[in-house]
């Protein structure tokens, strides 16, 4: 078989969200594993701050926010780009200058048992990175966050409000915590709506692959900021490689892939990269020996040289963990023959058969 295009199947999107998410789930327990409680927050802090400077003004107009007062407008925006993503987030309006948001169970950040391990500075971090930032962002210095209830604490979950106060706020007042608080009752009526004549179904299954996928981009920088590139490298590695023989199974019933040979592995592969919107094609493949060209890499899309080597180091490991949770023992290799294309030759070694 030779130079077969592949076009993206059912559920291939859909495949590439569920594995991005997991691996930044496996990178926040194999940093909290490795590290620190001040490195996790540290760290978390330097992520979501770069997703704040990325996406948060840039957001407003597509959400419908603009001309909305600046607290009510924060909270509406946490609601609505968190549900793209498909985080349970409600609004619960109080004033025109306090606006809360509640995050539901299960947290999407902490999924599943991951929960547990994960220390608190994440929680603290997330808050100083961009809760405590919207003000700063809005040229509003009367803009705050006050937390009533966080994850790792055992309260009630990730709770707090958007207030806008009488006078300007000090760094350290814009974010504050305040147990003694419960937000009011649920309205499902006062609930935001994406505006549905921008927001289509094909462009939200993409912008919930997307919002993955940043988290991955941006943790991986962020991480080298704080740890060095080299120790970022390791981690990354290490946890790319673990989360792709851990969820092959899934992403290969999520895009109608065979457990079968090298043939069958380069099928896999071409559908993965085809559900990010990269231009796959399939060189060859027969049953001991197959090679693919991927073309766009829109997972590097923007990076300087530095960071698209951290990443892309990092990235191919979930491919090659995938492809090594075959039953039949395959090796994959990859080149980077440009910036945005890659080859990758998958070989068979022997059968468990």
């Amino acid at each position: 078989m030779t130079s077969q295009p592949v076009e993206s199947t059912d559920g291939a999107v859909e495949a590439q969200a569920h594995l991005h998410h997991a691996y930044l789930l496996g990178l926040q327990l194999m940093v909290a594993r490795d590290h620190a409680n001040d490195v996790v927050e540290d760290w978390i802090f330097r992520l979501f701050r770069r997703q704040h400077e990325e996406k948060f003004l840039s957001s407003f107009s597509k959400l419908g926010l603009e001309g909305l007062p600046d607290a009510v407008a924060c909270a509406r925006y946490h609601v609505l780009s968190n549900s793209i993503g498909g985080v349970g987030v409600e609004y619960l309006a109080e004033s025109d200058t306090k606006a809360w948001v509640r995050f539901r169970y299960p947290r999407w950040m902490f999924a599943g048992a991951a929960i547990c391990g994960v220390p608190v500075g994440a929680s603290r971090g997330f808050l100083r990175g961009w809760y405590a930032q919207n003000g700063v962002t809005l040229g509003n210095p009367r803009l705050g966050f006050v937390c009533v209830s966080e994850d790792m604490t055992g309260e009630f979950g990730f709770c707090g409000y958007f207030r806008e106060y009488p006078e300007a706020l000090s760094d350290d007042q814009r974010l504050q915590f305040a147990r003694e608080e419960l937000p009011p009752a649920f309205d499902a009526d006062a609930q935001p709506r994406p505006p549905t004549a921008e927001w289509s179904p094909e462009r939200l299954e993409k912008a919930y692959r997307n919002y993955a996928v940043e988290y991955i981009r941006n943790g991986l920088q962020a991480l080298a900021q704080v740890l060095g590139a080299d120790v970022a490298r390791d981690i990354g590695k290490r946890a790319g490689r673990l989360i792709g023989l851990q969820y092959y199974p899934d992403l290969a019933r999520r895009v109608g892939a065979h457990d079968g040979d090298a043939a069958d592995a380069a099928h896999f592969l071409a559908a993965m990269f085809a559900g990010l919107g990269d231009e796959t094609t399939v060189l060859h493949s027969d049953a001991r020996d197959a090679e693919l060209e991927q073309r766009g890499l829109r997972v590097l899309r923007g990076l300087d040289d530095a960071s698209q080597s951290l990443l892309f180091e990092c990235w191919a490991e979930l491919w090659v963990g995938a492809i090594r949770s075959h039953r039949e023992l395959l090796d994959v290799v990859w080149e980077r023959v440009d910036g945005a294309t890659v080859r990758w030759r998958i070989t068979a070694r022997r059968s468990l058969a």
